[in-house]
């Protein structure tokens, strides 16, 4: 059964959730090393009976809690993650709890993260007794791109590995209070590339001896629009992006090279590889039928985001339950962001939701959305995001994915 008063648990705990996430959020950091917000949750949790992992890679530690029935009949162990770390970027949305390091901003609600999970301990901690299993809540850093899931997992601060895995990720421009969630792939594996063309350089009213670079990479550019439109099925989506395009040091000369940067989205590993080798091989074609070469280095990032359909099944029963029916939203379509949960998911079940928290009553379609300066999160819809998160954790252990 589950427990029906979720949710006014998770609102009991309101006050000290919002306190830390507005902690947090003045306070931002970068990277695989967030120590200052690792010592906040810590003293937010010293009362509770947690063991605490920690490794070498990253400041992210994982705290355990042992169920008082552990060695009943359960389902083991289910893990519930939260990152930590912000963005590279300036705040600008005026909150009085606003950024106070320049240059740095939680534009990506890593800070309502860490506190719904801290929320969720809690709320689980005061149902140790009834536990037939182990709860792990995995606090970590490097969402943004430093692959911190991927060195918590190499460090073995899972192991051994959970039964099933759960996050959530705020939107602010989705319906308040609105879980989402869809089987399958949920958001899509991410990856750089750069592409060096090289040709000769000289006098730019003389092209005619050189091997001008700049229309190969125009060319090329074209070359990888067509690509993608003519090469995969629009049904399984691919996205390939030129995002930095640069040549050339003055008005009148011809550059040796020009260079471009973008990003590689797919939400298969077959297209993913597929995409590779295609990326490749028109960028190369196509400089040759210019006069000049080019040297594609791909830098891989996050995998598919892929979401068990029972886990799934198991987030939307939960939701209903604490939130009511129509708390509950089935995503039509896979969002080619990406994320490093993923990583976690490749080896436990499990599955990630998102949570709306655009302001109450206002039109959310109008909200900024993650990674903008001028994001805001209604800190009203936290409560929610807790109770989903303690409500999969209880339901796991309860009934498996039964």
């Amino acid at each position: 059964m589950l427990h029906p008063d979720l949710l006014e648990a998770a609102r009991s705990l309101s006050d000290r959730i919002v306190a830390l996430r507005r902690a947090i959020h003045a306070e931002p950091e970068l990277g695989l090393h967030t120590p200052l917000t690792m010592a906040k949750v810590r003293a937010a949790l010293a009362h509770l009976p947690l063991e605490w992992r920690e490794g070498p890679s990253t400041t992210g530690q994982v705290a355990i809690l042992r169920g008082a029935r552990a060695g009943a009949a359960g389902h083991g162990r289910v893990l519930l993650r939260g990152d930590m770390d912000a963005l590279p970027m300036d705040e600008h949305t005026g909150l009085p709890f606003a950024s106070t390091i320049p240059g740095r901003m939680h534009a990506c609600g890593h800070d309502t993260h860490t506190a719904m999970l801290v929320g969720a301990a809690e709320i689980l901690a005061a149902r140790q007794g009834e536990l037939a299993g182990e709860v792990m809540f995995m606090f970590q850093p490097g969402e943004e791109g430093y692959h911190g899931a991927r060195f918590m997992l190499d460090d073995g601060l899972l192991d051994p590995l959970p039964d099933a895995a759960f996050a959530l990720h705020i939107m602010p421009n989705a319906p308040h209070g609105v879980i989402g969630g869809r089987a399958g792939p949920l958001l899509a594996a991410a990856d750089q590339f750069d592409i060096v063309v090289t040709g000769r350089g000289g006098h730019a009213s003389m092209p005619h001896d050189t091997r001008d670079p700049v229309p190969a990479a125009c060319a090329i550019v074209s070359a990888i629009q067509a690509m993608v439109t003519r090469r995969f099925n629009a049904a399984d989506a691919v996205v390939a992006t030129v995002t930095q395009i640069n040549a050339g040091t003055a008005h009148n000369v011809i550059a040796d090279f020009a260079t471009l940067r973008g990003t590689l989205r797919s939400l298969s590993p077959g297209h993913r590889a597929q995409l590779h080798a295609l990326l490749r091989e028109v960028a190369s074609h196509t400089a040759q039928a210019h006069g000049v070469e080019a040297e594609v280095t791909i830098t891989e990032g996050f995998p598919v985001t892929i979401c068990d359909a029972r886990a799934v099944t198991l987030g939307a029963e939960v939701t209903r339950a604490t939130l009511g029916e129509q708390a509950w939203r089935d995503l039509p379509a896979p969002i080619m962001g990406a994320e490093d949960f993923a990583y976690v998911l490749e080896k436990v079940p499990g599955a990630m939701f998102f949570l709306g928290v655009a302001q109450e009553g206002e039109d959310w379609r109008q909200c900024c959305a993650i990674h903008s300066p001028r994001m805001h999160v209604d800190e009203a819809a936290m409560p929610s995001g807790t109770a989903i998160l303690a409500g999969c954790a209880l339901q796991f252990l309860q009934r498996g994915f039964a």
